[in-house]
């Protein structure tokens, strides 16, 4: 059977507390008893698992991710980013996919609950009034991922979405195009749909371009086909010169039913995508974009959280990093 801590407290001749303080901050102990326990350590072979280390601390050092779709490419950066911050700071990761299922999500609440993990970073999803009624219920730390809420006190780390849309479109307007259509989320995704699609409608305002409702095609539901919204989007305006799509997947779902409709990108029609996912360099012609900092917003989210669980105060409740555009070949300048 493998040691146990109660092991090396027995032949320590110590209490499990004081095995633990040695693992966790030998600093605190006398030499005499740490040496017993370190001697007892390498005698039995004894490796500590997450709850032995945490019987002081009342930590597991582990944190627990939820994501509404893990096979969506925007996450990859995320969590790679949670990860090396994590690895620093000393902690491990649970991620759970939720499907954007309610359900779900609190089941995996209730794990992470049961698990005790440190603290909670809540991915892509609004904080509905029962989904922040049950995080208080666990008393759980929260830092929001590419999330926000105005309506309750929780940190979060994202981009400015409108401010993104706002100079997606304008960079279009800029580039000579007056004809911009939009594939849009539908605007009861407050997150990626409302905020993106008013930065479109005030860029097209403050430039003095009309507005007209065919231009945009909102996409109704969470898994719907890319390739069907741009054929739905260019049935109802075929003679928009410019497109942006508010995902990079929209926007690669356009350029597929351009290349299979024979019409020229961006000779015809320029597209710009939203996110700056790693396979949108490798498009034909390749995606110019929205950037947004994904690992950087990963990383810093996992800084955030480890601070609250420290309980350090937060400078700033609702944190914003900044995007760019990434000019590649699939947006040109109207002469």
């Amino acid at each position: 059977m493998k040691p146990t801590i109660r092991d090396v407290a027995k032949m320590a001749n110590v209490s499990i507390s004081t095995v633990s303080r040695v693992m966790n901050s030998p600093e605190s102990v006398v030499e005499s008893k740490k040496q017993r326990v370190l001697g007892a350590i390498e005698e039995l072979k004894y490796k500590p698992n997450a709850l032995a280390r945490g019987l002081i601390s009342k930590k597991t050092h582990t944190l627990g991710v939820v994501i509404p779709d893990i096979r969506n490419a925007y996450y990859a950066e995320i969590i790679r980013g949670m990860e090396d911050a994590s690895k620093k700071l000393g902690y491990s990761l649970i991620i759970c996919n939720t499907d954007a299922d309610r359900n779900r999500l609190f089941s995996y609440l209730n794990t992470f609950y049961e698990k005790q993990v440190d603290g909670l970073l809540y991915t892509s999803d609004a904080v509905f009034p029962d989904y922040y009624k049950e995080l208080k219920r666990l008393r759980m730390p929260v830092v929001l991922v590419s999330t926000h809420s105005m309506e309750y006190e929780l940190p979060s780390v994202k981009i400015d979405d409108e401010q993104a849309a706002y100079d997606a479109t304008a960079f279009l307007i800029e580039a000579g195009h007056r004809s911009i259509g939009m594939i849009s989320f539908d605007l009861s995704d407050s997150i990626a749909g409302q905020t993106r699609y008013q930065g479109y409608v005030r860029a097209l305002r403050e430039h003095n371009l009309e507005f007209s409702k065919d231009n945009v095609f909102f996409i109704q539901e969470y898994y719907h086909d890319p390739y069907v919204a741009a054929e739905s989007l260019l049935r109802q305006a075929p003679n928009l010169t410019a497109v942006f799509a508010s995902s990079d997947v929209l926007a690669m779902g356009l350029l597929s039913y351009l290349y299979e409709k024979g019409i020229q990108v961006p000779d015809e029609i320029s597209v710009i995508g939203f996110d700056n996912i790693r396979v949108s360099s490798l498009t034909i012609p390749k995606l110019t974009t929205v950037a947004q900092p994904m690992y950087q917003i990963g990383y810093r989210a996992v800084e955030k959280l480890d601070a609250r669980i420290g309980g350090e105060a937060d400078p700033q409740l609702r944190e914003l990093v900044p995007h760019e555009i990434i000019v590649r070949g699939s947006t040109r300048r109207l002469k």
